[in-house]
């Protein structure tokens, strides 16, 4: 998004979010949910939230078996943010960015590594990592989750240890089902009830992700994951460990036991992960879910304005689901 597209755009934000959320209660919060989002949507090009708060410091948190940092804001409620695809894991410069500007806007941030997400080769011992970090966290406890990201925590978000800690969701870019996941990255083909499309992906980018999962298959099936037609095929019927590995990695198999309130932010144009899996997840668990579809989000970065007034009303929606995140207790 362009300079002078986010200086308009805050003025419409400011003035639809006023009228969505209580002001007397939360003047001070929505406008850092505001601030938050206009830096966050620019890539850091326009700086109101860090041009209102002091820049939060880093520090290791103790939680054992985990390689985690704290990026505390100014107590504000406990968060733990889950990233997505990170080859350096919480050192990540984007999932660093990201930390600081969640605690510039005021809250209590924690950032596990989830090692699988590093090499791009989720497994189900991924949320481990998330599990414990929220059970080292002090309170009710809100989980944002990034793309990829969105199946390790969802599936904490569902486990009987820590699921009664956790009272909101955010999913930026998430999934619902590994195998539609899968399926679509391999073959660039996704559906959802009577939603059908089709996107490229790059031939690089779907070898390497075979190599990186090659312990699952033998050589004749990565050469067949490698051809979208030959794909297809073998996923309608896939071996039986990978079939059971893309069940448990399958936040929408354990939905009805999540118990926090879901707020599911989709890009409509994404083409990494498609927002048709937002669709499948709240389907999954329709209660106290939200689904919030926008243009002005690619997958997990900002996308460049279409209308003005369609832009405006997405935007106020946003700024109501992160002001949202703060109102938990």
């Amino acid at each position: 998004m362009r300079q002078p597209e986010v200086a308009r755009l805050l003025a419409l934000a400011l003035a639809g979010a006023l009228l969505a959320v209580p002001v007397a209660r939360a003047a001070a919060d929505l406008t850092l949910a505001v601030a938050f989002l206009v830096e966050f949507l620019s890539s850091g090009h326009s700086r109101p939230l860090s041009a209102l708060t002091g820049a939060p410091r880093p520090e290791p948190l103790a939680v054992a078996g985990v390689a985690a940092d704290r990026w505390a804001g100014h107590g504000g409620v406990p968060l733990v943010l889950v990233h997505g695809y990170a080859p350096a894991g919480k050192d990540e410069p984007r999932v660093r960015q990201a930390a600081a500007l969640l605690a510039r806007a005021g809250f209590d941030v924690a950032v596990p590594t989830i090692p699988g997400l590093t090499g791009g080769r989720l497994r189900p011992e991924d949320v481990q990592p998330v599990v414990a970090t929220v059970a080292a966290r002090s309170g009710p406890t809100v989980i944002v989750a990034v793309s990829v990201g969105a199946g390790p925590a969802l599936l904490a978000a569902a486990d009987p240890a820590v699921r009664d800690r956790v009272r909101v969701v955010l999913s930026l870019g998430g999934y619902a089902s590994a195998h539609e996941l899968l399926r679509f990255f391999l073959t660039g083909q996704y559906a959802w009830q009577d939603i059908r499309g089709r996107v490229v992906h790059d031939p690089a980018v779907v070898r390497a992700f075979v190599e990186a999962n090659a312990d699952l298959l033998d050589r004749a099936a990565r050469a067949a994951l490698g051809d979208p037609a030959r794909a297809a095929d073998l996923l309608a019927a896939p071996p039986p460990r990978v079939a059971e590995l893309l069940a448990r990695l399958s936040p929408v198999r354990v939905a009805p036991d999540i118990r926090a309130r879901l707020v599911l932010v989709h890009g409509v144009d994404d083409r990494a992960v498609p927002y048709t899996e937002s669709l499948r997840l709240a389907a999954a668990r329709p209660e106290n879910t939200r689904v919030v579809l926008v243009h002005l989000v690619a997958h997990v970065e900002g996308a460049d304005i279409r209308a003005w007034s369609t832009a405006a009303r997405e935007l106020g929606a946003l700024v109501v689901a992160v002001y949202g995140l703060s109102r938990v207790g």
